[in-house]
């Protein structure tokens, strides 16, 4: 069965050619290199701009909303929440973060990123690989930039959802 263009079923189901097969092989090894290129990539930058990658990590995810508590930040990452304060105490020294008690409830702290700071020093590190993102990126259509997308779309929640599994599961 077809569906647009794609082979349902699993990768041993008779309907799929040793091509495809040889495919998705290559899709699979080209996600794993990808994910270590880029865990390279944040070891090499975080050493560039004097923190650790763990650091770098926290204000990446602190970069989606500009806020989080320490508590969202903690399970945002997977660290502890003793972990955390370590992570926003370095940053906060560095001037990549602010921290105030949040108004509402006073036993919670909000973690801000400081903008400015982050631009000019971690934003600057990237910004070529990001130039060179945007010339691959002009090389595709609207179409096939809106499928690129949704793959992301796509992988975020599957990475997702397996990041849950193994933290629920007990080894």
């Amino acid at each position: 069965d077809r569906l647009g263009g794609a082979v349902a079923g699993p990768p041993d189901d008779p309907a799929w050619s040793d091509e495809r097969r040889l495919l998705a092989m290559a899709f699979a090894v080209g996600l794993r290199k990808t994910g270590s290129l880029m865990q390279v990539m944040g070891q090499a930058a975080a050493e560039r701009i004097g923190i650790n990658s763990t650091d770098l990590n926290c204000l990446n995810i602190l970069s989606f909303s500009g806020s989080l508590t320490a508590g969202e930040l903690a399970r945002a990452t997977g660290l502890t929440t003793a972990s955390i304060t370590g992570v926003v105490d370095r940053l906060e020294a560095a001037g990549f973060v602010s921290r105030e008690r949040d108004v509402s409830d006073r036993r919670r702290v909000v973690v801000t990123i400081v903008l400015q700071k982050a631009i000019r020093e971690v934003a600057s590190v990237f910004a070529p690989m990001v130039a060179d993102w945007q010339q691959l990126a002009a090389r595709y259509s609207d179409d096939e930039l809106r499928l690129i997308v949704e793959f992301y779309d796509q992988m975020e929640q599957i990475i997702r959802k397996h990041l849950a599994r193994l933290r629920d599961s007990t080894p």
